[in-house]
Protein backbone atom coordinates (compact mmCIF):
# COMPACT_ATOMS: atom_id res chain seq x y z
CA UNK A 1 0.00 0.00 0.00
CA UNK A 2 1.26 3.17 -0.74
CA UNK A 3 1.29 6.26 1.21
CA UNK A 4 -1.72 8.09 -0.86
CA UNK A 5 -3.44 4.67 0.21
CA UNK A 6 -2.63 5.15 3.71
CA UNK A 7 -3.51 8.51 4.18
CA UNK A 8 -6.81 7.73 2.46
CA UNK A 9 -7.61 4.97 4.91
CA UNK A 10 -6.97 7.64 7.71
CA UNK A 11 -8.93 10.11 6.51
CA UNK A 12 -11.78 7.54 6.15
CA UNK A 13 -10.88 6.66 9.72
CA UNK A 14 -11.52 10.40 11.10
CA UNK A 15 -14.34 10.85 8.94
CA UNK A 16 -15.88 7.99 10.73
CA UNK A 17 -15.42 9.50 14.24
CA UNK A 18 -16.75 12.97 13.23
CA UNK A 19 -19.71 11.24 12.16
CA UNK A 20 -19.44 10.41 16.81
CA UNK A 21 -19.23 14.27 17.22
CA UNK A 22 -21.93 14.87 14.86
CA UNK A 23 -24.31 12.89 17.10
CA UNK A 24 -25.04 10.06 13.87
CA UNK A 25 -26.18 7.18 14.46
CA UNK A 26 -23.09 4.76 13.68
CA UNK A 27 -24.72 1.95 12.01
CA UNK A 28 -26.84 4.44 9.81
CA UNK A 29 -24.14 6.45 9.40
CA UNK A 30 -21.81 3.46 8.03
CA UNK A 31 -24.16 2.07 5.72
CA UNK A 32 -25.50 5.75 4.01
CA UNK A 33 -21.45 6.53 3.66
CA UNK A 34 -20.49 2.76 2.27
CA UNK A 35 -23.50 2.84 -0.38
CA UNK A 36 -22.88 6.71 -1.68
CA UNK A 37 -21.24 8.23 -4.70
CA UNK A 38 -18.54 9.85 -2.18
CA UNK A 39 -17.29 6.31 -1.05
CA UNK A 40 -17.61 5.12 -4.68
CA UNK A 41 -15.33 8.08 -5.46
CA UNK A 42 -13.14 6.94 -2.99
CA UNK A 43 -13.15 3.42 -4.37
CA UNK A 44 -11.87 4.98 -8.06
CA UNK A 45 -8.89 4.97 -9.15
CA UNK A 46 -8.82 9.01 -9.48
CA UNK A 47 -11.48 10.95 -7.99
CA UNK A 48 -11.90 14.35 -6.14
CA UNK A 49 -12.78 12.77 -3.30
CA UNK A 50 -9.13 11.72 -2.87
CA UNK A 51 -8.03 15.27 -2.55
CA UNK A 52 -10.61 16.74 -0.04
CA UNK A 53 -10.31 15.85 4.01
CA UNK A 54 -12.78 14.07 6.12
CA UNK A 55 -14.23 17.67 6.78
CA UNK A 56 -15.75 18.79 3.43
CA UNK A 57 -16.65 15.47 2.70
CA UNK A 58 -18.73 15.23 6.15
CA UNK A 59 -20.57 18.32 5.04
CA UNK A 60 -21.48 16.83 1.27
CA UNK A 61 -22.63 13.57 3.01
CA UNK A 62 -24.67 15.86 5.79
CA UNK A 63 -25.81 17.98 2.84
CA UNK A 64 -26.60 14.81 0.82
CA UNK A 65 -28.19 13.10 3.30
CA UNK A 66 -29.63 15.23 5.80
CA UNK A 67 -33.03 13.43 5.91
CA UNK A 68 -30.89 9.95 6.27
CA UNK A 69 -28.36 10.65 8.53
CA UNK A 70 -29.93 10.36 12.29
CA UNK A 71 -29.04 10.95 15.32
CA UNK A 72 -28.68 8.02 18.00
CA UNK A 73 -26.26 5.53 19.44
CA UNK A 74 -22.96 6.03 18.51
CA UNK A 75 -20.20 3.51 18.48
CA UNK A 76 -17.03 4.23 20.57
CA UNK A 77 -14.97 7.12 18.60
CA UNK A 78 -11.95 4.38 18.37
CA UNK A 79 -14.74 1.98 17.30
CA UNK A 80 -15.52 3.67 14.28
CA UNK A 81 -12.22 4.93 13.47
CA UNK A 82 -11.03 1.22 13.09
CA UNK A 83 -14.31 0.50 11.09
CA UNK A 84 -13.55 3.13 8.42
CA UNK A 85 -9.71 2.64 8.13
CA UNK A 86 -10.45 -0.91 7.91
CA UNK A 87 -13.31 -0.50 5.32
CA UNK A 88 -11.12 1.49 2.91
CA UNK A 89 -7.84 -0.88 3.64
CA UNK A 90 -9.79 -3.51 2.83
CA UNK A 91 -10.80 -2.02 -0.51
CA UNK A 92 -6.71 -1.58 -1.11
CA UNK A 93 -6.15 -5.40 -0.31
CA UNK A 94 -9.08 -6.74 -2.20
CA UNK A 95 -10.07 -4.70 -5.23
CA UNK A 96 -13.30 -5.03 -3.81
CA UNK A 97 -16.25 -2.16 -4.07
CA UNK A 98 -17.02 -0.38 -0.53
CA UNK A 99 -21.23 -1.36 -1.22
CA UNK A 100 -19.22 -4.84 -1.71
CA UNK A 101 -17.01 -4.74 1.57
CA UNK A 102 -20.40 -3.75 3.11
CA UNK A 103 -22.49 -6.59 2.73
CA UNK A 104 -19.79 -8.98 3.93
CA UNK A 105 -18.89 -6.70 7.24
CA UNK A 106 -21.77 -5.19 8.51
CA UNK A 107 -22.19 -2.67 11.45
CA UNK A 108 -23.17 -5.03 13.71
CA UNK A 109 -20.19 -7.63 12.57
CA UNK A 110 -17.35 -4.98 12.31
CA UNK A 111 -18.33 -3.53 15.97
CA UNK A 112 -18.86 -6.75 17.54
CA UNK A 113 -15.61 -8.01 16.20
CA UNK A 114 -13.58 -5.05 17.60
CA UNK A 115 -12.22 -6.19 20.47
CA UNK A 116 -10.80 -9.25 18.85
CA UNK A 117 -9.97 -7.88 15.60
CA UNK A 118 -8.23 -4.13 16.15
CA UNK A 119 -4.88 -5.53 17.29
CA UNK A 120 -4.16 -7.87 14.06
CA UNK A 121 -2.47 -7.01 10.98
CA UNK A 122 -5.30 -5.28 9.11
CA UNK A 123 -4.56 -8.20 5.80
CA UNK A 124 -5.79 -10.82 8.78
CA UNK A 125 -8.28 -8.86 10.17
CA UNK A 126 -9.79 -8.65 6.69
CA UNK A 127 -9.29 -12.41 6.10
CA UNK A 128 -11.10 -13.34 9.35
CA UNK A 129 -14.19 -11.28 8.59
CA UNK A 130 -14.38 -12.73 4.98
CA UNK A 131 -14.00 -15.92 6.73
CA UNK A 132 -16.94 -14.87 9.18
CA UNK A 133 -19.22 -13.99 6.02
CA UNK A 134 -18.38 -17.18 4.01
CA UNK A 135 -19.07 -18.93 7.25
CA UNK A 136 -22.50 -17.24 7.28
CA UNK A 137 -23.47 -18.10 3.63
CA UNK A 138 -22.96 -21.78 4.51
CA UNK A 139 -25.27 -21.86 7.48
Amino acid sequence: MDSLQRKLCDMQGRLFQLSVEKGFESKNFITVFMTSQIAKGLDAEFDRTQWVGEEYLMDELASDFKEKLLSGTCFDKEVMYWIGYLYRFWHYYTGESSREILKQASPKTMSGNYLMFHTMENQMAVDNLKEIYRQKKKG
